[in-house]
């Protein structure tokens, strides 16, 4: 299960919980039982830690790709500077072998530019993915938590527009 699944699942968990729980009478609010209501949250947190570390290897891989790139763009160029040293027995030999250096230079900086913007873009993409996730997450457990105590925790407010609130598809199942 991808961790964005094991976090979906945990809140589902807890919206479950919460709509399942026994009503009080003439109240909006509920009871739960604290233990499974703290299992499940205790499961959503080991979820996110999980999106975590995935995002955290996500940044890592972004490091190691970098870290070819530079290598195979230093390669290029150790193999530029050789190939430069063979030809340089005449005049026009070696101002052809440093403009072809200069040219594979130029094309391994942009080759390894291109890798790094491609790889920032594909990380930053993940991370806002995964900022979404977490906002969205801390929101239903805040509001999860002033249902559960009548509406109002550190000043939240009253709950009456919690059950007016649509979800995105992938949360509201």
């Amino acid at each position: 299960m991808s961790a964005r699944g094991g976090i979906d699942a945990r809140l589902r968990q807890l919206r479950d919980a919460v709509e399942e729980a026994r009503s009080v009478p003439m109240s909006a609010s509920v009871m739960i039982n604290r233990s499974e209501f703290i299992d499940l949250i205790d499961a959503l947190d080991e979820a996110i830690g999980t999106a975590l570390t995935q995002a955290t290897e996500v940044v890592g891989d972004r490091e190691a790709v970098l870290a070819s790139g530079m290598s195979q763009a230093e390669e290029i160029i150790r193999a530029a500077e050789l190939e430069r040293e063979q030809l340089v027995s005449t005049t026009d030999v070696y101002r052809l072998a440093e403009q072809r250096a200069a040219e594979v230079a130029e094309a391994a900086a942009r080759s390894a530019e291109e890798l790094r913007v491609e790889t920032d873009q594909y990380v930053e993409e993940k991370l806002a993915n995964f900022e979404l996730t977490l906002e969205r997450t801390l929101d239903l457990v805040r509001r999860g938590r002033a249902r559960l105590n009548g509406g109002h925790v550190h000043g939240l407010g009253d709950d009456s527009d919690v059950d007016a609130i649509s979800l995105p598809e992938h949360l509201d199942r």
